[in-house]
């Protein structure tokens, strides 16, 4: 999200309550809008198709294709998220935008190809007893939404975040229109919906990245796939990272006595995937304190830090700059930690009322509880996460990457052995030492920022 504080900046500046509000609302739009309006989008077509798809088992076979599709497409594409994004980084400090453009659209050919191929060979696997049309529609959106998140980190990167939240709000309200008058259809008619809203984000995403990068060259360029400007890190971390997010809730969809099937072999489960949805409904404010500080007073303090050891600023002020970016790092994590402790505490006060409003047992709040906390801990390893990219850390964020895929299906698993009374202990737990290890190895980093900075020169 690097960029977004320049705009963030400019509200502050103002120095008035209603800029400080400004601020924190677009950055909590910002930073959760996207996954926001795909979960609200999926969660009407529900609400409004219940009573007139016929069975009703319908509506939760659409709602569990469309899960297993965001999760694939999200775990497939981490592979090339973050490394596209620091070659297209690399490109514009080297000034040669006309290598974007054909290096995209080779990459989402690649792509393309990559996930018709897995798709395919699960249309013949997993749900290989399906209608044609259901399996070609999966298919379609499965390609689709993996050119989606393609799109949609090089937009980022580009600093279009209200482009992104823009697109991302008139695509589903388009799935949702579009599946509720598809609806007599059945689940080929709700998908279809689905497949239609994520072509029109596709092809406007497409339009816009055209419009900045539309310079004389060829159409297709494979540079990006060059030994020497690949970094496997990223391409570790981006799938790492994914897989530690869904890892625990694969296990309970495949875990007998806590799921049920579906579709085909997919599965879903309701004690868990509620709960899951409700708590990470309760990170928005969360990521908007996360973007408001970090990207603001430590990107600020970043940026003079190293201005100064490129300009041969003094060792004082230097001294004086890291102290700074430590004093916000501390700052903005503990900003995060007080907001998502209201959090919680609203939650734990809200969780009967809310479950009672949405028809579901209070046995659920016990599970929920305990993925607030879960979700709340995310936000703050995403901040440590985002610090460490910041200082070029790689390695360490690999390792932490690592850390969280592995303590998360360990613990996941004792807890699903242990019995319900656990579960979601697993991935909060995770969460949390993965935490505790980034807090510690952050601080040994600070501490040294000066020493490494110029003895890697």
């Amino acid at each position: 999200m690097a960029g977004i504080g320049f705009e963030l900046r400019k509200m502050l500046r103002r120095n008035t309550l209603v800029s400080l509000l400004q601020a924190y609302a677009y950055a909590g739009v910002i930073g959760s809008g996207p996954w926001v309006f795909s979960i609200v989008g999926i969660l009407l077509i529900g609400i409004f198709s219940a009573s007139v798809v016929t069975p009703s088992v319908l509506v939760t076979q659409f709602q569990t294709s469309v899960t297993y599709l965001v999760a694939g497409s999200l775990i497939l594409t981490g592979l090339v998220q973050l490394a596209f994004t620091r070659f297209v980084s690399d490109r514009l400090f080297e000034k040669r935008r006309d290598s974007i453009l054909p290096n995209l659209h080779g990459l989402l050919l690649v792509v393309l190809a990559v996930s018709s191929l897995l798709g395919t060979l699960g249309l013949f696997t997993v749900l290989d007893n399906e209608g044609v049309l259901y399996r070609l529609l999966m298919l379609a959106g499965f390609t689709l939404m993996c050119a989606v998140w393609v799109l949609t980190v090089l937009l980022s990167g580009m600093k279009r975040y209200k482009a992104i939240v823009g697109l991302f709000a008139m695509a589903y309200t388009l799935i949702v229109v579009s599946a509720l008058l598809m609806r007599p259809w059945g689940l080929e008619g709700l998908l279809g919906g689905f497949v239609l809203g994520n072509f029109v984000l596709l092809v406007g995403m497409w339009v816009l990245v055209v419009r900045e990068f539309n310079t004389p060259g060829p159409l297709i360029a494979f540079n990006f796939a060059d030994k020497r400007l690949l970094y496997p890190s990223l391409m570790a971390i981006g799938l790492l990272y994914n897989l530690g997010i869904w890892a625990d809730k694969f296990m309970f969809w495949y875990f007998t006595p806590t799921s049920e099937p579906i579709i085909g072999a997919l599965r879903a489960s309701v004690i868990y995937d509620i709960p899951v949805f409700l708590a990470y409904l309760s990170i928005i404010p969360g990521m908007a304190v996360f973007l408001v500080r970090i990207e603001t007073d430590f990107v600020e303090y970043y940026d003079k830090f190293y201005d100064a050891v490129r300009s041969g600023g003094s060792l004082e002020y230097i001294e004086s700059m890291r102290d700074e970016m430590v004093y916000s790092i501390q700052q903005g994590l503990a900003e995060i930690g007080k907001i998502q402790t209201l959090a919680i505490l609203v939650t734990f006060v809200a969780g009967p009322w809310l479950l009672s409003w949405l028809g579901i047992s209070r046995l659920y709040l016990p599970l929920l509880h305990v993925q607030v906390i879960g979700a709340g801990l995310q936000v703050g390893l995403m901040a440590v996460l985002n610090v460490f990219f910041y200082l070029d850390q790689r390695r360490v964020v690999l390792l932490l990457c690592l850390q969280f895929v592995l303590l998360n299906i360990a613990l996941t698993g004792f807890t699903l052995y242990a019995g319900a009374a656990l579960y979601g202990y697993g991935f909060a737990l995770s969460t949390l030492l993965t935490l505790c290890t980034g807090l510690y190895l952050l601080s040994r980093q600070l501490n040294r920022l000066e020493y490494e900075t110029f003895m890697l020169q």
